[in-house]
């Protein structure tokens, strides 16, 4: 995963690069072109001089020849020949790549001029010559020149980079940064600096808005699932008294004994709902805040032995292994409705004859108990959601659970091995 800077950063280099390396046969082209056009201008001054020379100077034919010969020897580069009339052609440039007069073994590119005209009458062939700089060495000093350039261009990139991110980007991450740190429990909305930078400024009014009407909707929420809670406490209370009178009273038939005691399981059950509601408001709350350091070890032998009837009843055998000492931080009251929640879902969710197991390799506490089918995971530690078909519930014990797992940042999962349902916690 990459920075955000870094991508357009990666970008200009590379566009940097491309452009640079096509410039190095655009730069040998242009200085080529400028060095033939400079040596054409230089051989047809050459020519121009020559010409007038012989003009002004009255010679005999053998003083012309004995001249031309003399020239040809102090000036390799200009030949001057005499030619047929009907050999005459018109002004042309050429280029040849033959070997050096002075370095046989190199060979070198020569621009040349070809011309004709007259001494005395008589026509002859002049051609003016004149070595080319190195085509290679051109190129390297080109490329040398270029990669140079490009190193420097990355350079600069980099540092006017940072700099820039480093300055621009501070706002968003003074607002990253308060993000982070921000929790929904604690009632608190956030404060974000102002912005200079007109996008932040309006990120930051943006999430503003959202954050408080999320707060808003979240005490909504909270406050009437507690509000509920508490109301609901008292009529269920009185109702469940009514219906124990009623119990009493040795009028009433058996017909109307069985519908009164009918009610007693909804009842029961409504009050368990209510209960883990109430539950839930506290811990999203923070109302067990004080923290101790607790020894699982004791709360699950206490659970054991709350429990160990109540499977028994359904042939279910609880084994406990475990001998070294857990010890995590915590709320002792949140740790013993936790682990209570995991062994009677074990106990919910086991086969005839099944068994209960425990095992713990810090910093991981596993409950794992029999089973033929998976459970549904999309809908396991969800509110009033049954994990499965077999063993419909209220949908709530797991739900606190995983509620009290987000409280101190441990982390709790679910896997389904060798007809075992195993549930994972681990102690960060």
């Amino acid at each position: 995963m990459s920075k955000l800077l870094n991508k357009p950063l990666r970008a200009f280099t590379l566009y940097a690069l491309i452009i640079l390396v096509l410039s190095i046969p655009a730069y040998y082209w242009v200085v080529d072109t400028i060095w033939l056009h400079e040596i054409d201008v230089h051989n047809k001054t050459v020519e121009g001089h020559i010409k007038d020379g012989f003009k002004k100077i009255n010679l005999s034919s053998k003083q012309i020849t004995d001249a031309i010969n003399i020239w040809s020897q102090i000036q390799p580069g200009v030949k001057i020949s005499p030619v047929q009339p009907n050999a005459i052609r018109q002004d042309s440039v050429y280029e040849v790549i033959r070997p050096n007069l002075y370095a046989q073994e190199v060979f070198e590119r020569f621009r040349g001029r070809s011309t004709y005209f007259y001494i005395q009458g008589n026509p002859y062939h002049l051609s003016v010559e004149t070595n080319v700089e190195e085509t290679h060495e051109t190129v390297i000093a080109i490329a040398v020149v270029t990669i140079l350039f490009f190193f420097l261009l990355v350079v600069g990139f980099i540092l006017l980079n940072r700099k820039i991110a480093t300055q621009i980007w501070q706002p968003f991450k003074n607002t990253l940064n308060r993000l982070k740190s921000f929790d929904l429990n604690s009632h608190k909305t956030i404060q974000l600096a102002p912005s200079e930078i007109e996008e932040f400024e309006e990120l930051n009014q943006a999430l503003g808005k959202l954050i408080d009407n999320n707060i808003a909707v979240y005490n909504q929420q909270k406050q009437f699932t507690e509000n509920a809670s508490h109301e609901l406490q008292t009529p269920l209370a009185l109702l469940k008294a009514k219906i124990d009178l009623l119990l009493q009273d040795k009028s009433l038939n058996k017909k109307q004994l069985e519908l009164i005691t009918s009610l007693h399981t909804p009842l029961a059950r409504v009050s368990r709902i209510n209960k883990n509601l109430l539950l839930l408001a506290k811990i999203e709350n923070h109302q067990y805040a004080d923290e101790q350091t607790v020894y699982l070890n004791e709360i699950l032998e206490e659970n054991i032995e709350i429990l160990v009837d109540y499977a028994a009843n359904q042939q279910i055998s609880i084994e406990n292994p475990v001998e070294e000492p857990i010890i995590v931080k915590g709320n002792r009251h949140l740790l013993e409705i936790m682990l209570t929640n995991l062994l009677v879902n074990a106990i919910r969710h086991n086969i005839e004859n099944g068994k209960i197991g425990i095992t713990y390799q810090a910093p991981v506490l596993s409950i794992y108990n029999s089973g033929t089918h998976s459970l549904n995971k999309d809908t396991l530690f969800k509110r009033f959601a049954s994990a499965s078909v077999q063993s419909p519930n209220s949908g709530l014990g797991l739900a606190i659970v995983k509620e009290i797992c987000n409280r101190y940042n441990w982390s709790i999962t679910y896997t389904f091995t060798d007809n075992q349902h195993y549930f994972s916690i681990t102690f960060q």
